[in-house]
């Protein structure tokens, strides 16, 4: 799958979760418009977003609306885009639903942010198996072995109970984006922060940069990234299934 990183290289509207189906890192599926003579591709990650790259038809959307629209898929499918014409093609779909994901570059660390009484250990055999939640590294990655392999996040533990967790939920060889979850009982107390500011400094020295981004309705995670020092840097559409 090598052979498709330039298409998702050149994804303006997130490369990350392409980058990491084409360079082997996670799981997903590559749909081609053309076995023989490809133009646009699909890429199809594990967690259910889909990014389009390449120089689209309007049968290719059309074939991409019958296969993960009108049928059922075996996993969700939330097409993820910054092109008008990909939006414009779904607008009168009644199958379809919209709403806007922000997506952040990291601008820089901001002093103070790894306060924590807690304990911090890096994700191990040990601890993965008590991580619980929905955004969890289970949410973007196949199995524990795959994660423990390719990826890498760190947990707040309280005694038995992983209090918060931070975590590679995709990975590339330029970016890593950056999943979090904080227990509800353990909220507002800054260990979502303090987590983000430990898995940055690690994917800044391993010369890659961190990225982060969530649905436009999540207030909470837009304030742990702004406080870790990440800035907003645009606004695509998600175009998802009713």
């Amino acid at each position: 799958m090598i052979k498709y990183s330039e298409f998702a290289r050149k994804c303006s509207s997130n490369a990350v979760y392409p980058l990491s189906i084409a360079e082997g890192f996670q799981n997903g599926e590559i749909i081609l418009d053309d076995e023989e003579n490809t133009r646009a591709v699909l890429f199809w990650h594990y967690a259910g977003f889909a990014y389009l790259s390449g120089d689209l038809s309007r049968e290719f959307l059309e074939k991409i609306y019958h296969n993960f629209y009108q049928e059922e898929t075996e996993r969700r499918f939330i097409l993820i885009t910054d092109n008008p014409e990909v939006t414009d093609f779904f607008s009168d779909k009644s199958e379809v639903g919209f709403n806007n994901r922000i997506e952040y570059r990291f601008g820089s660390e901001i002093e103070g942010v790894c306060k924590c009484n807690y304990k911090i250990e890096r994700i191990n055999p040990e601890n993965y198996d008590i991580i619980q939640g929905r955004i969890v590294p289970s949410f973007s990655w196949a199995d524990k072995e795959q994660f423990l392999k390719n990826g890498f996040g760190y947990v707040v533990v309280d005694g038995n109970k992983v209090a918060a967790v931070a975590f590679s939920a995709a990975i590339s060889s330029d970016e890593v984006d950056i999943g979090v979850e904080t227990d509800e009982q353990y909220r507002h107390k800054g260990l979502a922060r303090a987590l983000a500011a430990t898995m940055c400094r690690e994917i800044l020295a391993a010369g890659k940069k961190p990225v982060w981004a969530h649905a436009v309705t999540n207030e909470g995670s837009r304030h742990t990234a702004l406080s870790a020092g990440f800035v907003e840097d645009r606004r695509n559409t998600v175009i998802f299934k009713n």
